[in-house]
């Protein structure tokens, strides 16, 4: 089971009990994060993307990922980051931690990653079903986009190091990938954009979108092959091209 710990706000009092989110890692196992109850949770004053992750190692198979870290809402206004134990984790089946193991030394920039011209590690036979997390926010849609990048078979996902004109970048090993949670469709520009920045990393793209796409933003992208998706309110990304079908492991 998830364990569930008590939150007290430090700015109005208030006590919360906050039970830890399960992620999947990719061998099926859900992760949680292991909860602190020994520190104070502290108010996000801003966002700075490192803040916002925490590694979490699966007991199951001892891979390392990085998860959202935990945040509750208080009704003071306040969003709390709840403390956690990093490096370690918890999955569904288990709610204790097990010994170290070697897997444990190896960072998760040495795990499988996909090669520029090479598919996602994970062949999609081998996947378990794509769980995310309910959009609301922008953050919200860049933390679903990173799972599905994780769900794919990509490793190391992280912010990007250039900065995209429109939307959040987001990249791994041999990817370059644009979360865009404008309410308008993405533009031909928009699309050009990513694949000029991609070509300057000789690595691949992907383009997720909550709006949808420009009918020539579209037509560019099947023209330079580079997958499209969609996102629902419910965090699960949906194809909208050849190119992405092809790499989702679906088929029209």
């Amino acid at each position: 089971m998830a364990e569930s710990v008590p939150v007290r706000c430090p700015c109005c009092g208030r006590e919360h009990r906050y039970t830890a989110p399960e992620y999947p890692c990719v061998c099926g196992a859900p992760v949680v994060p292991p909860l602190n109850p020994h520190e104070t949770a502290t108010p996000v004053a801003h966002r700075v993307w490192q803040d916002d992750w925490v590694t979490v190692r699966c007991e199951s198979c001892g891979r390392r990922g990085e998860w959202p870290r935990p945040e509750v809402g208080c009704s003071c206004g306040v969003v709390l980051r709840v403390p956690v134990v990093e490096g370690q984790g918890l999955t569904g089946r288990d709610s204790g931690t097990g010994e170290d193991t070697a897997a444990d030394d190896t960072t998760r920039d040495q795990d499988v990653s996909a090669r520029p011209q090479d598919s996602p590690a994970q062949p999609p036979a081998a996947r378990p079903p794509f769980q995310s997390v309910a959009i609301r926010t922008a953050r919200d849609a860049v933390t679903a986009t990173a799972l599905y990048l994780r769900w794919l078979g990509y490793r190391g996902v992280r912010r990007a190091d250039q900065r995209l004109p429109s939307g959040i970048g987001l990249a791994a090993r041999g990817l370059v990938a644009q979360v865009d949670p404008a309410v308008r469709p993405a533009t031909l520009r928009d699309v050009e954009c990513l694949w000029l920045t991609a070509m300057t990393e000789s690595a691949d793209c992907l383009y997720f979108s909550l709006a949808g796409y420009a009918d020539d933003a579209r037509a560019r992208a099947d023209a330079l092959g580079i997958p499209l998706f969609v996102l629902d309110l419910t965090g699960t990304p949906r194809p909208v091209n050849t190119p992405a079908d092809t790499l989702a492991g679906h088929r029209h």
